[in-house]
């Protein structure tokens, strides 16, 4: 099936087809790695909390920082790409994410250990930001959907083989190496990135200093909030924090009107075709950052699950997607894509539903199908709605896009989470957590139905690209 993608036709834009297989090469190395190293990294927590004479409450942030600058520095980096060239960009944050990944493994304290998973995160971000938009400089638009399928598989074998991986390497060498494993296949990604990836020209002119700062003020400030919310803390102090958020972002919006560089291209917001398709994908993360957590309490406190079986019954949700994702990326490219990503969002919700409905006895059975009818449902929704937001605006805006795109998922996914740390503060019932994730769920697919009358203007006028 992914032969098509390297088939070259008279009109093609991108790379030609026998260039674009160390290209995408680069890419499924480079993003395979940074979700097998988040993933991998959570099931050494304990080890090394031990290993490092510290908390449970303080070896989190090991995950914490890195998630935290990842999210902050998404949009920055994107803007940066436009003034370096993505391949530059993405072959620096490869070789950053590999060095760090280093100095991780050679930590003996946590001050050090965050410091380098913090440089982690900022490489993480430069590649991050920019992964979707390289998909469309390489590509022609034809395989562009088939393109986010692959890319969504390959994120969905490494949540699957994250875990797993984390465990046979715990299970025969100590945690350091965990990070030491991450650097050789990031080395090759960073050579490949250089070789492969589209050479482009620098844009001329500067760089939004101010909007930067602006940008990482408040979703630093974002994050900061949603920590306080998961704990259930509504001091004075705390409550500052989202109003540091919120009025730092004013000052972001306004500045990116008037900014000859803008990181933020409002205009995109002005076509209704991505404005509903991001929203969509912001509801439905927020309903997939709930599960994820909630289940695993739900699982494991409720049920009487052990890690382990708590981790063979997330599988379903991943390898579902692992199945579906390119297949319905290879439909966006003939069909409607906000059809299909409105079927997707039908079936998760459908799934979320059944999964909040489940009993503290509910089988192994009764679990299964429910977290494979959401895996399904999640795998039918997302490449077809990459597609549409990238396939609506052109090839010199899809790095902003693609910034935009990355910062929506991320600061969704930690919303649904810090929800649930306010559950389970506040001693509510996890399934209550559930059933707002089906809401979030629900209200994205309200959303995504509007986007439908929107393909049969398409079918009588080409869709005009934003520029």
């Amino acid at each position: 099936m992914t032969s098509r993608l390297f088939t070259d036709r008279e009109g093609d834009v991108g790379l030609p087809g026998s260039e674009r297989r160390l290209a995408v090469l680069a890419l499924v190395l480079g993003t395979s790695m940074a979700v097998i190293d988040a993933t991998m990294i959570n099931v050494a927590l304990p080890r090394i909390a031990e290993d490092l004479a510290v908390t449970g409450s303080q070896v989190v942030w090991v995950t914490n920082v890195f998630q935290v600058v990842c999210a902050a520095f998404l949009l920055v980096f994107a803007g940066l790409s436009e003034l370096f060239s993505r391949r530059r960009m993405y072959t620096f944050g490869m070789t950053l994410f590999s060095l760090a990944a280093v100095g991780a493994a050679l930590s003996s304290r946590l001050e050090t250990l965050l410091l380098f998973r913090g440089l982690q995160g900022l490489g993480a971000a430069a590649t991050l930001s920019i992964g979707t938009s390289l998909y469309r400089a390489i590509f022609p638009s034809r395989l562009l959907g088939s393109a986010l399928g692959l890319s969504a598989m390959v994120v969905a074998v490494g949540y699957a083989a994250g875990p797993a991986v984390g465990g046979l390497v715990l299970s025969v060498a100590n945690w350091p190496w965990l990070f030491m494993l991450t650097v050789p296949l990031g080395l090759v990604a960073a050579w490949l990135a250089w070789r492969a990836l589209p050479k482009e020209p620098r844009r001329q002119g500067g760089f939004d200093v101010l909007g930067a700062l602006c940008a990482i003020i408040t979703l630093s400030a974002f994050f900061a909030a949603l920590e306080a919310l998961s704990h259930g803390v509504w001091r004075l102090p705390v409550l500052l924090w989202p109003l540091l958020a919120i009025l730092s972002f004013i000052v972001f919006l306004w500045r990116q009107r008037r900014a000859p560089h803008p990181l933020l291209h409002l205009p995109l917001f002005g076509v209704a075709r991505f404005r509903l398709a991001l929203a969509s994908q912001c509801l439905a993360f927020i309903g997939h950052g709930v599960a994820f957590v909630a289940l695993s309490f739900l699982f494991q406190e409720s049920m009487g699950m052990t890690p382990l079986q708590t981790a063979w019954l997330f599988t379903p949700w991943p390898l579902t997607v692992m199945v579906v994702g390119p297949l319905a990326g290879r439909l966006a490219d003939r069909l409607n894509p906000g059809l299909l990503a409105s079927m997707g969002l039908g079936l998760l919700l459908s799934g979320l539903v059944a999964l909040a409905q489940l009993s503290d006895g509910a089988s192994m059975l009764d679990i299964v199908w429910r977290m494979a009818l959401c895996g399904i449902g999640f795998g039918l929704f997302q490449s077809p709605n990459n597609r549409e937001l990238m396939g609506c605006v052109s090839r010199e805006r899809s790095a902003n896009a693609s910034g935009i795109m990355g910062t929506t998922r991320t600061v969704a996914q930690s919303l649904g989470v810090a929800v649930v740390g306010a559950f389970l503060a506040t001693e509510l019932p996890v399934q209550a957590a559930l059933w707002l994730g089906s809401v979030s769920c629900f209200l994205a697919l309200l959303v995504s139905l509007r986007r439908l009358p929107l393909a049969k203007e398409q079918a009588r006028a080409p869709a005009k690209q934003v520029q």
